[in-house]
């Protein structure tokens, strides 16, 4: 049963182009679907998330990060009564629009554009991916998405003001997003804060000790493994304590996020779409619980010597190949160049970069840029 407030799909605002309706599967159940079966979908699997696979093939990538935080939004989901197969959709197209090498690519990308008066947004660019750039069915480009997909993939994460950006006006950037929007934010928080100590722990760039004294709420949980199975290695006590983490983030949005909405008096869609601030927050103890496992990571992990090798490749790699292409945009693919009559060639050259996997950049670098 859907709560009052939450997104139907008898009710979406459609598709672009109307088709008809399928006879088992809802639009939001299509959506998901032509997002699985993208080609954008398929290279987050050799994009980075924090590390490359130069460490270990069990770290997450894009591909990886990007399931785990399906699964973290749909049990909020579920137990809000919001729409899961609408929230699943958002959960798996959160991320098509980051470029190669993960955080680092996209301040590159960013960088390099912004040389020319322009910017480089993942979000912006996703939904440049599902409009125009997958080429997957005969009767429209893109993959003709619900509009409830669309505004999610813009709106989750950042709220753009219409004065800024007039091309997004048609999704309603006055108004807030509705839930099935706003908690893909926190459940890609919640997914990459617990899997970036995980990983990290792995990589052994951050110490049990480092994290029992750092990570605001492990050292008790850890505490507890250690009592509950005092003859566990102490991977799997980590294991328990990081669980431990999780499920309180998890709980603790469940539970301030249905006080809030009480709180405000939320009885239908509209409520949600006028309220003043987004509802889906942590509760203030957890909030600034997570602001500390934020700083710890930025302190002790993405901002580590180790990584710093990778960054400053990667930053390397994006411009060096930019500017290539800048000066001989003859050497682009013939789409690209076609691309570039219509729009701006560094448009074009960071639509192309945007979306290469890892392994393809480094494969068109060492064949246009050798081993500059």
């Amino acid at each position: 049963m859907l709560a009052d407030y939450a997104v139907r799909v008898e009710q979406s605002r459609g598709r672009r182009i109307p088709e008809p309706q399928h006879p088992y599967r809802n639009d939001f159940q299509r959506d998901r679907d032509r997002v699985i079966h993208s080609r954008a979908f398929r290279r987050l699997e050799a994009k980075t998330q924090v590390f490359t696979r130069r460490f270990s093939d069990h770290f997450r990538n894009r591909l990886t990060h990007t399931l785990e935080v399906a699964q973290i939004a749909r049990t909020i989901a579920g137990q809000l009564g919001l729409n899961v197969d609408l929230v699943e959709a958002l959960a798996l197209v959160h991320d098509v629009g980051h470029p190669p090498f993960g955080h680092a690519g996209e301040k590159a990308l960013d960088a390099v554009m912004r040389e020319h008066g322009l910017f480089f947004d993942h979000n912006l660019h996703a939904l440049r991916i599902v409009e125009d750039f997958e080429l997957r069915y005969a009767a429209f480009r893109g993959l003709n998405l619900t509009f409830e997909v669309r505004e999610g993939i813009i709106k989750h994460s950042h709220d753009y003001s219409v004065e800024q950006f007039p091309e997004l006006a048609e999704y309603l950037l006055d108004q807030r997003p509705p839930l099935e929007a706003q908690l893909i934010d926190l459940a890609d928080e919640i997914a990459y804060d617990t899997a970036d100590l995980d990983d990290g722990y792995e990589a052994r760039l951050l110490t049990l000790l480092q994290i029992r004294g750092g990570v605001p709420g492990f050292d008790g949980f850890y505490g507890d493994a250690e009592r509950a199975y005092p003859s566990a290695i102490e991977k799997l006590k980590f294991n328990e304590a990081l669980k431990r983490i999780l499920d309180r983030m998890v709980g603790d949005l469940i539970h301030n996020l249905t006080d809030r909405i009480k709180a405000a008096g939320i009885r239908c869609l509209g409520d949600v779409r006028a309220y003043p601030q987004r509802l889906a927050t942590f509760s203030p103890a957890v909030e600034e619980e997570r602001r500390g496992t934020k700083q710890f990571l930025y302190q002790n992990l993405y901002f580590s010597a180790a990584l710093n090798p990778e960054k400053i490749d990667a930053e390397r790699v994006i411009r060096q190949l930019f500017d290539f292409w800048m000066v001989k945009p003859e050497s682009l693919p013939q789409s690209y160049q076609e691309k570039a009559e219509q729009e701006s060639l560094p448009r074009v050259i960071c639509d192309y970069i945007a979306g290469m996997t890892d392994n393809f950049i480094y494969e068109q670098h060492e064949k246009y840029c050798g081993n500059t």
